[in-house]
């Protein structure tokens, strides 16, 4: 199957073959035309199967034809959950409208906003935002959305996480009852579920993975080894498979800096991307990754969404994730686009019961392979968990002001949006 045999125009297409993309994805030859069907979408699919084009492209094709957009108004809205992401799905928007009269921008915190109530002036035909920032231009009459067309929930899960629900209801409070609503999410929970039917009208369901899949061209390694000698493996690992890129995920950003001040001690050139850092820092940091310059990325779970690096080899679970879904997530980053990857995970004792829940989770069984002169001290003990008990536990993955991670059965609870906005 061809781009050309979806419907899309010959401007997007001659995009498209500047970027390099020749076959469709599953979830790009499902969602496209459904949504140039103007039907709302609940798509279900896990990073790294081009989900961004599956919604970007045709709603960038439904927007081409319409009344011109009037000052500070928006016609299609695309909410995501972090500012790194936002930045890159403004990126393919731009990418792929070059060829046809349409504005666009992102909005998010972290930033002067007086650029971006600037920006909005002139009005946009496509608007991408993150739900803090949006709100903030909302209030001070930046925008107005009587003219919108297309609402799109990126990432939708992730918001839940982050504690979003209700800045996205305020949010959709304000938007026109009549539009194409477009949800799109790497699972499909019961709160997942809630939320479209509260926004979605007759949606068109489109499954294309599971949660519990992991990509066929990534390569997953678990190395056992005590939890005060990962740094020292790390460094080894590095230096000894001579990794221009790796991608390195810590659980916390305290963490993260201390690891990278690690690394660079070591002459391995790092930086940390992660909430606390200011966004321009952030923005030097991935531009630093993505050239070249910085050859070890360490970053945290909320700040990963929107890394995506062409052809990246390797990616390290430093420490594995609380939530064994985020163990997909992570390792997402890596085997890309059909390419080859590496994921690998240092595991010490004390992450047993994580390790445990990541293999239920992916129906597979890890092999755990001993770094020579890494042995762990101490041997892990496999405890045994039942459903009820264990299955459906999550950790909080906002850290609390002691730094410390608190567990809880959901993610139904929320707190208030002040808190959480990026």
């Amino acid at each position: 199957m061809s781009f050309s045999s979806l419907g899309l125009c010959t401007e997007l297409l001659t995009a498209i073959s500047a970027q390099g993309y020749t076959t469709p994805s599953p979830i790009q030859q499902k969602a496209i035309p459904a949504v140039l069907n103007l039907s709302d979408v609940m798509a279900v699919a896990q990073t790294g199967t081009g989900k961004t084009a599956g919604f970007t492209l045709p709603v960038i094709q439904r927007l081409s034809d319409g009344s011109p957009v009037q000052a500070n108004h928006v016609r299609a809205l695309i909410i995501t959950p972090t500012r790194e992401l936002a930045a890159q799905v403004a990126n393919s928007v731009e990418n792929y409208s070059s060829h046809m009269n349409l504005r666009s921008t992102a909005v998010f915190g972290g930033v002067r906003i007086e650029p971006q109530m600037a920006a909005l002036q002139a009005g946009l035909d496509i608007l991408v935002a993150t739900p803090g920032r949006l709100i903030d231009l909302y209030n001070q009459k930046a925008i107005n959305f009587a003219q919108l067309e297309v609402l799109v929930l990126d990432e939708a899960d992730r918001m839940l996480d982050l504690g979003f629900i209700e800045d996205i209801s305020h949010i959709v409070s304000l938007l026109p009852k009549k539009r194409q609503t477009l949800m799109f999410s790497a699972t499909f929970s019961q709160e997942i579920k809630t939320l479209a039917s509260s926004m979605l009208n007759d949606p068109q369901l489109i499954e294309v993975s599971v949660v519990n899949s992991t990509i066929d061209t990534i390569r997953q390694k678990v190395h056992p080894v005590d939890k005060a000698r990962k740094s020292e493996i790390l460094i080894h690992l590095i230096k000894t498979n001579n990794w221009r890129q790796v991608l390195v995920f810590s659980r916390t950003k305290k963490g993260a800096d201390e690891l990278v001040s690690q690394l660079e001690h070591a002459n391995i050139p790092a930086a940390s991307i992660h909430a606390n850092r200011t966004q321009h820092a952030r923005t030097h940091a991935l531009q630093g990754f993505k050239s070249g310059k910085i050859k070890a990325l360490v970053a945290t779970d909320i700040a990963s969404r929107g890394i995506d690096i062409d052809q990246l080899p390797c990616v390290i679970n430093f420490e594995v994730p609380d939530i064994a879904e985020d163990y997909v997530h992570r390792i997402g980053r890596t085997g890309r686009a059909g390419t080859k990857g590496l994921a690998i995970s240092l595991v010490s004792t004390s992450e047993t019961k994580q390790l445990l829940a990541i293999e239920r989770m992916i129906n597979r069984t890890f092999s755990q392979e001993v770094i020579p002169g890494f042995a762990p001290t101490k041997k892990a003990t496999v405890v045994k968990y039942d459903d009820d008990e264990y299955g459906n536990f999550e950790a909080d993955p906002t850290p609390r002001r002691n730094g410390k991670f608190s567990g809880r059965k959901s993610h139904s609870k929320t707190t208030s949006s002040h808190k959480r906005r990026k």
